[in-house]
């Protein structure tokens, strides 16, 4: 399951020590599964809801039978989207195991959820405090368990890893701003919207406006900023990770690269890594040198 969907990044690539492929892809089935539940747009915000609450409960009892004798209690129950063609019990009893053996903390799946029940009723952010905070919950956690499954725990890299992974959710958001509209959201705040004189309404046009560009450049920045921050992990840790840190930190700026480039203009096209950006990540993988 954690290979079914497509994203800009590798998930438990080959790239990974084996030791770490079977944690992170069951950390990945269970946030996977949970932003799937947010995002069914069909199902009412209320169902979606319970069945995000549902799906907490659940990661309470992994925890409890972790630190426990007590076996996964992984049974359906009737808000867990029935036929989503995922099995939840192998989700949690995966889950369960990888608590245990990597003894992850539990607040940062529930910092996940967090983000996850957000998602369903929150489309617009008014300031870039606001949009930061939500990063926080819902992609910092991921890197930080990455880093736990390897066996970092470290303040410093958690920083670094913190703006990696914030840098990367960004850097979607301005990809996809297209997509997000018509799905109903915006994610650059309101209060730079303003500034720069970039109205909602300006999108249904499909057309980039000044103003558009001129915040989307503005926010591009303030990314960029942040992959700078982020690079550090990259460094911090050793072995394969460290490759597959690099090359996820590379294809994310060359995103950022390809809508510079563009000067923010999602509309012409909408930035996607081909076969020639492969090239040129890795060669910058290998040529890559510590800062």
């Amino acid at each position: 399951m954690a290979r079914s969907h497509y994203e800009n990044f590798p998930v438990a690539s080959w790239m990974l020590p084996r030791s770490m492929r079977p944690h992170i892809a069951a950390i990945y089935a269970f946030a996977r599964t949970a932003d799937d539940f947010a995002d069914e747009g069909d199902v009412a915000p209320q169902v979606r809801l319970r069945r995000l609450d549902s799906w907490g409960e659940r990661l309470q009892r992994s925890v409890d039978s972790s630190i426990g004798d007590g076996a996964v209690d992984g049974g359906a129950t009737p808000e867990e989207a029935p036929g989503d063609g995922v099995d939840h019990r192998a989700v949690f009893l995966a889950l369960s195991n990888t608590i245990r053996v990597c003894r992850l903390p539990v607040g940062l799946f529930e910092d996940l959820l967090s983000a996850f029940r957000q998602d369903v009723g929150t489309h617009r952010y008014e300031s870039w405090d606001q949009l930061l905070d939500y990063c926080r919950r819902s992609a910092n956690p991921v890197g930080r368990l990455v880093l736990r499954v390897a066996g970092y725990d470290e303040a410093a890299l958690d920083h670094a890893s913190d703006c990696f992974c914030t840098a990367l959710q960004l850097t979607n958001f301005w990809q996809d701003l297209e997509r997000d509209h018509a799905a109903g959201r915006i994610y650059v705040p309101a209060e730079d919207r303003t500034v720069c004189g970039a109205l909602e309404s300006d999108l249904a046009g499909r057309r980039l406006t000044p103003g558009w560009q001129a915040v989307l450049e503005g926010v591009g920045e303030r990314t960029r900023a942040l992959f700078d921050q982020g690079r550090g992990v990259c460094d911090g840790v050793s072995g394969r990770l460290a490759m597959e840190l690099r090359l996820t930190w590379l294809g994310g700026l060359r995103i950022l690269e390809r809508l510079e480039q563009s000067r923010f203009d999602v509309f012409a096209q909408r930035p996607a890594l081909g076969a020639r950006d492969g090239m040129v990540i890795l060669w910058r993988t290998l040529t890559w040198r510590r800062r």
